[in-house]
């Protein structure tokens, strides 16, 4: 069974940065497609952005420009670059395959103003 462990989450002020990092146990990561998704308290978890196994990336609009998606196949990692964090960013981050995996206990992420 696939296992997800997220990290690198913190508290960070306005405009500052983070690197998440999610761990993927089992080769069948590198032929998956990966997305990181994040929920803030009470509201949906939402899709923030998905790399596809040869490195083409898609954003929600509201980290585009800010968030970097990226996947070290050797490493069996994905991470996400947040630049320029904003309060709005506060949440807790969670990766995943398009495939629907079981969760991880995901990475918080707080961004005070």
């Amino acid at each position: 069974q696939v296992k997800l462990m997220e990290s690198g989450g913190g508290l960070v002020q306005a405009g500052g940065s983070l690197r998440l990092s999610c761990a993927v146990s089992g080769s069948i990561f590198r032929v998956t497609p990966m997305t990181w998704y994040r929920q803030a308290p009470g509201k949906q978890r939402e899709l923030v952005a998905t790399i596809s196994t040869g490195g083409s990336t898609n954003y929600a609009d509201s980290v585009k420009g800010r968030f970097t998606i990226s996947r070290d196949n050797a490493k069996n990692t994905v991470y996400l670059q947040m630049n320029s964090l904003k309060p709005e960013d506060t949440a807790v981050y969670y990766c995943n395959s398009i495939l629907g995996w079981d969760w991880g206990q995901g990475t918080q992420v707080t961004v005070s103003s």
